[in-house]
């Protein structure tokens, strides 16, 4: 048995990467079409599904903490609500 060099292994690695890769989306097209025909079949809603359409979790002590309006924004998609360590783009546009 000839020894297989470190960049066959590689190129027989990518190939057999390549064919998993196609089986799997071959395969999820099928598991997608049986979901939806059993979806279509018992009329299942997304609440069926997946329960409440707000999935919100209670931190714990039972208390949910209210939303707050952001205190600063920079206008570049940066927030900070005032609370806790100021943020290092504040930091730095305050110097």
């Amino acid at each position: 048995m000839a020894k297989k060099s470190l960049a066959d292994l590689q190129a027989q690695i990518e190939k057999l990467q390549a064919e998993a890769n196609q089986l799997r989306e071959q395969e999820k097209a099928g598991v997608v079409a049986r979901i939806r025909e059993a979806i279509a079949a018992y009329e299942l809603t997304e609440r069926d599904l997946f329960g409440t359409a707000s999935r919100a979790v209670a931190p714990k002590g039972g208390r949910q903490s209210k939303a707050r309006a952001a205190a600063y924004a920079d206008g570049a998609g940066n927030v900070w609500g005032g609370r806790g360590p100021r943020p290092r783009w504040l930091r730095e546009a305050l110097q």
